[in-house]
C-alpha cells in the first residue's frame, strides 16, 4: 500500500476552499458568520464540554461536516495465505480522507483555528452492500485569546485548522498541560486471514493450542495500521500521538477479511517550560 501523509487524494489538484464546498453547505455556513448582534453557532459539544472549551480561551463557530459515499471494490487473491488486500486498504483510507478534507474545508471557510470532538463514522447503505457513506463531524473553534506558542498560529504545518477527536474535557486538559493538537492521524489495513486446511483444523480439534498463522496475521495487520498512523504523525513534526484507538471491523466482507483502523490526535508542545498541573482528586456524589 502506498502511504500518504496529506489530506489530499493522490494526484488531486489543489482547490480553493469555496470550490471544495457545495453551494448548500456555503449557505449553511454563511448563517454562522458573525453579525451585528454577535455570532450564532451550532455545536455537538455537551454543556460541560462547551464551558471547558470556552475556559481554554476558544469559542465555537459551528458544526462542520464532510461526507463521501464510496463504492468499495473487490480484490482477488490467493485465499490460502495471509495477505493484505491493498486495494481495499487504499479505498478505506481514501474515503475517510475525502470526508475529513471536506470537513476541514468547511472549518477553513468559517475562519476556524481547529475542530474538536471529531467523529468519523461509516454507514453501509441498503442500496448496495459494497456502498458506504463515510462521515466526519466536529465543532469548529476559534482562539479567543489563547496563546498558540512561538509559531504564532494554531494552524498545523499544512496551513489547515487542527483536527482532534478529543472531548472538550480532554482538549481543555491538553491545553492546560502546555500541548496543542495538530491533526487527527490515521492508518488503515484490510487483511485476509487464510482459511485453515482440513488437516490443520483436525490437528487442533479438542486441544488448547495457539494457532500461530492466525496470531501472525492479526499481529501483522495491526502493525501495518499503527505504522501508517505513526508516519502521518512524523510528517506533522508531532511530539507524539494521544488517545490512540485501534479498531477492528469486518464490515461486509465476511469472517476471514477484516479491517484494522488506527486513529489518534498528533500533538505539539506549546512551550518548552510547561509544567503539567497535578491531578485533583474529585469524589463523585452518585450512589
Amino acid at each position: 500500500m502506498t502511504e500518504r501523509t496529506g489530506r489530499e487524494p493522490a494526484g488531486a489538484a489543489a482547490q480553493p476552499v469555496a470550490e471544495a464546498i457545495s453551494e448548500e453547505a456555503m449557505r449553511r455556513l454563511a448563517q454562522l458568520q458573525p453579525g451585528e448582534k454577535g455570532s450564532f453557532f451550532t455545536s455537538d459539544l455537551t454543556v460541560n464540554e462547551f464551558l471547558l472549551v470556552r475556559e481554554a480561551d476558544f469559542r465555537p463557530l459551528g458544526l462542520v461536516l464532510g461526507s463521501s459515499v464510496y463504492h468499495v471494490g473487490i480484490q482477488l487473491g490467493r485465499w490460502t495465505k495471509n495477505q493484505e488486500l491493498t486495494k481495499l486498504s487504499e479505498a478505506m483510507y481514501h474515503a475517510r480522507d475525502l470526508a475529513m478534507s471536506r470537513m476541514e474545508a468547511e472549518a477553513s471557510a468559517l475562519g476556524a483555528d481547529g475542530i474538536v470532538g471529531v467523529r468519523l463514522d461509516i454507514e453501509f447503505k441498503e442500496f448496495g452492500s459494497d456502498i458506504a457513506e463515510f462521515i466526519a463531524v466536529g465543532t469548529a473553534i476559534k482562539a479567543d485569546g489563547a496563546d498558540p506558542g512561538p509559531g504564532g498560529t494554531w494552524l498545523n504545518n499544512k496551513g489547515k485548522p487542527f483536527t482532534s477527536d478529543l472531548s472538550g474535557q480532554d482538549f481543555w486538559t491538553l491545553i492546560r498541560a502546555g500541548y496543542a493538537p495538530l491533526d487527527m492521524v490515521m492508518g488503515s489495513c484490510v487483511y485476509h486471514v487464510a482459511h485453515q486446511r482440513f488437516g490443520q483444523a483436525l490437528s487442533t480439534a479438542g486441544r488448547n493450542v495457539e494457532i500461530e498463522p492466525f496470531t501472525q496475521a492479526l499481529y501483522d495487520a495491526r502493525g501495518l495500521a499503527m505504522s501508517r498512523m505513526q508516519a502521518e504523525g512524523r510528517a506533522l513534526d508531532a511530539e507524539g500521538i494521544v488517545a490512540v484507538q485501534l479498531r477492528q471491523h469486518s464490515h461486509s466482507w465476511g469472517s476471514h477479511t477484516t479491517e484494522f483502523f488506527a486513529i489518534g490526535t498528533a500533538v505539539r508542545p506549546l512551550r518548552e517550560d510547561h509544567v503539567i498541573d497535578r491531578p485533583t482528586t474529585v469524589l463523585g456524589l452518585d450512589a
